[in-house]
């Protein structure tokens, strides 16, 4: 009994291994499809470049990302490859015990069924066998002991049959692994392959653009001005949202002193410090919980510029200052709204098109570079819903590209720990 709980709790151990060594292989297969849909919009956003015979900076930062993501991608087909071995060692070690414990049960039941037919040729020594017992209670001992051996008899040959119908089944994991491996290997061959190419464009388009120094030069210069005056812009605006905020504030203080009735406000200590009313305090409360799950301002896209100070891809020296990070996508996109929220500001910059800032309590959000603008000031909003149509630059390879940002009152934040990954 202690020998059969024992082999039990083995075959338990080894079943809970391969689920858990299977789960690690489909969540690697899961991520292996998440970066292969997004090198298809990074793709798409790449044809569009080729297009265009001129070299451009656009076309770079696509390739880049597009080369990121597929050196991504050929690591996780090789943490999936390194998995699918070890899971094929695993199984053939497996089916390697199996087999010699069917060779042992095979034996061992050959010499029961040798013993039984020896014994089978003379019933009548059976029957001498249990009379010639010295009292019943032997006789009944005897009669218990032919019972049970030919109860063992079957028990052998009960597991004979599950052992192997185990290796029937370790021989049909052995097939799906190595098949499994084969097609994986000869994936990372051709996204091996193709990142070759990309590395070899990107180096010749580089070096291209480094030959237009100058031109590049002017170009960055002037597009951190109409960064600049954007950010101005926007900076200005929620900061004579907050001060009205505050001055309908102070009114509705004047008014309670008085013992006028007063809109929604937010009552007790904390309405000296909160200009906002209670409807928005639990707006910005939730905005906040969600920080890390905020669905993306666009349903496809990358981001092609970061938050903060970053360098120029190919002018040495030279930085870009992002109140805000850049996100590319396919043209015809539209911008959505990352969280449910009111619009309180829809406004126009030369050289930089249209934006919209959407209030979340005290957080807002802000959407530029957009065409068309679907919606309206104080218009109330929920996740996702269609802000405007994102600009395409018919004279930069059809680059479609979004600016994000995200405040908390008067303070600016890095959007991307905010959106979710």
């Amino acid at each position: 009994m202690r020998n059969c709980l024992q082999k039990s709790l083995f075959v338990l151990l080894m079943l809970a291994s391969f689920t858990a060594q299977g789960q690690t292989i489909k969540q690697l297969e899961k991520e292996r499809k998440n970066i292969l849909m997004q090198l298809e919009t990074t793709n798409k956003i790449l044809d569009e470049t080729h297009r265009s015979q001129k070299n451009s900076m656009n076309k770079l930062t696509v390739l880049n990302r597009n080369i990121r993501q597929r050196k991504s991608l050929i690591s996780t087909i090789s943490k999936e490859i390194d998995l699918l071995e070890k899971e094929i060692e695993k199984l053939a070690a497996e089916k390697e015990a199996l087999n010699k414990r069917l060779e042992y049960l095979r034996g061992d039941y050959a010499k029961l069924i040798q013993a039984s037919q020896i014994s089978s040729r003379d019933n009548y020594s059976k029957f001498i066998f249990l009379l010639s017992a010295e009292n019943f209670a032997q006789s009944y001992r005897r009669l218990r002991y032919l019972e049970e051996y030919a109860h063992y008899r079957k028990e052998q040959m009960q597991e004979i049959e599950q052992v192997q119908n185990k290796i029937a089944l370790k021989n049909d994991s052995l097939l799906h692994y190595k098949s499994s491996k084969l097609k994986t290997v000869r994936e990372k061959e051709s996204e091996t392959r193709k990142l070759s190419n990309d590395q070899q464009k990107e180096k010749k388009l580089y070096g291209n653009l480094q030959q237009k120094e100058k031109e590049l030069l002017e170009k960055q210069k002037e597009q951190q001005k109409k960064a600049d005056a954007l950010n101005q812009r926007i900076e200005k605006l929620i900061a004579q949202e907050i001060k009205k905020a505050e001055e309908k504030k102070k009114k509705q203080d004047k008014k309670k002193k008085k013992g006028e009735k007063t809109p929604d406000t937010k009552t007790g200590q904390d309405a000296k410090t909160s200009v906002l009313t209670q409807e928005q305090e639990l707006l910005a409360g939730n905005f906040e919980k969600n920080r890390g799950r905020l669905p993306w301002p666009t349903a496809k896209g990358f981001i092609s510029g970061h938050y903060g100070i970053q360098p120029h891809p190919v002018l040495k020296y030279v930085t870009t200052n992002n109140k805000g990070i850049y996100i590319q996508t396919q043209p015809d996109s539209d911008a959505r709204a990352v969280f449910e929220g009111v619009v309180t500001q829809r406004f126009s910059i030369p050289g930089s098109n249209n934006a919209v800032i959407i209030q979340h309590g005290n957080y807002r959000t802000v959407y530029a570079n957009l065409t068309t603008i679907y919606v309206k000031e104080g218009q109330t909003l929920k996740a996702k819903e269609a802000i405007g149509k994102i600009y395409t630059d018919p004279e930069d390879d059809k680059k479609t590209e979004l600016y994000f940002q995200i405040w908390k009152d008067k303070n600016i934040q890095n959007p991307e720990p905010w959106l979710t990954h």
